[in-house]
């Protein structure tokens, strides 16, 4: 603690003694030096309990969410499961484009959603038949949209992570996502999953974890619902087997025992973004445009390049990496608007040369 009365006097020209006005002036400036010296102690201190992946994984910095599952083709963003699965016809899909746009703003990582609320995966699992191989008009059924995605990205030198929704109660009038009449809501997960949420899980987890090479992340949605909450560690311990290097988000997670990042969705002020000062590293994700899933009456909704490097700065300063979703459209693209925006920021990055070099851009 700084004492002002063991202050030495400094000599001035022209004067003997400081007055006692410098002197407290002095005393408040030391005291905010040392305060703000013990702070950036307290971080460097919770970083050093930060796991070796923990750390890499504040090196990405930059990540890129993209929603991209039944509920792109329909105006809706949780789907029930119950729609038609020929709606789902991306016929210029194309993962190498959304790996190229992300790289070309400093993005280090992407994540997937390879599994949303209506249950349908992006995948062939021999769990369920609610997956691609019901998308008739996307590769006659024989398509694998998550091979598609960890190759494209993998080439681009990024990090490649999967979304998953376990189960909560989805169903909403407002989201125009009610069940046929007579049919049963299924929570989220394929109808295979019904009456064994938590091994129908471990099922899938063991397919994505096994058949893609190294993940780098799981990055699960509503982890802490009360149908398999009492059995999260449980789950997050089977994928650790797994993958041992594999980072598991859980979305809104604070707690270090249920995920390996202290997670923010969608902050509504800054000081919703994670403190400076935490057990593990931060994460916030929010979007460029108002929605999740593309949609086209929400096009015109997307952030102008000064918002994006705001949140960016932001995060810097709070040792936290930014996942910003950027959905890809009907074709399987990233368009229109969205790609407006991502183009705008790149030239925001030629003026704004200290977010530039943070992101790696230009080099």
């Amino acid at each position: 603690m700084f004492d002002s009365k063991r202050l030495e006097v400094w000599k001035i020209p022209g004067r003997e003694k400081m007055t006692k006005r410098t002197i407290l002036a002095l005393s408040i400036l030391a005291f905010a030096v040392s305060a703000a010296s013990a702070g950036d102690d307290k971080t460097a201190a919770s970083e050093k309990r930060f796991t070796k992946r923990q750390q890499e994984f504040l090196s990405w910095k930059f990540g890129m969410f993209l929603h991209f599952n039944m509920a792109t083709f329909f105006p809706v963003e949780w789907a029930s499961g119950y729609e038609d699965p020929s709606k789902f016809t991306p016929d210029k899909l194309d993962c190498s484009q959304w790996a190229k746009t992300a790289k070309s703003i400093g993005m280090k990582y992407a994540v997937l959603t390879v599994k949303h609320t209506g249950g349908w995966c992006l995948w062939d699992s021999a769990a369920t038949t609610h997956d691609i191989a019901q998308f008739k008009n996307y590769k006659n059924g024989k398509g694998d949209i998550v091979r598609e995605f960890v190759d494209a990205f993998r080439k681009e030198g990024l990090k490649v992570g999967f979304y998953y929704c376990f189960p909560n109660d989805f169903t909403d009038p407002a989201q125009n996502n009610v069940p046929p009449k007579g049919k049963p809501d299924l929570h989220g997960l394929p109808p295979e999953g019904q009456g064994d949420y938590v091994g129908f899980i471990k099922k899938q987890m063991k397919e994505l974890l096994t058949n893609y090479g190294p993940i780098d992340l799981i990055w699960i949605d509503q982890y802490s619902n009360k149908y398999t909450y009492p059995k999260w560690q449980e789950i997050k311990n089977y994928i650790k087997k797994l993958q041992p290097n594999c980072l598991v988000i859980g979305n809104n997670s604070h707690d270090p025992k249920d995920s390996d990042a202290y997670g923010a969705e969608v902050p509504a002020s800054p000081d919703k973004y994670p403190p400076k000062e935490k057990p593990m590293p931060g994460e916030v994700c929010d979007k460029i445009s108002s929605v999740w899933f593309w949609n086209t009456d929400t096009m015109a909704t997307v952030k102008k390049p000064e918002d994006i490097a705001k949140m960016l700065k932001l995060c810097r300063e709070r040792k936290t990496n930014l996942l910003l979703n950027v959905p890809p459209d009907r074709h399987g693209l990233i368009s229109g608007a969205h790609l407006k925006a991502v183009e705008n920021f790149r030239e925001y990055l030629k003026k704004d040369k200290d977010l530039a070099e943070y992101l790696g851009v230009g080099k």
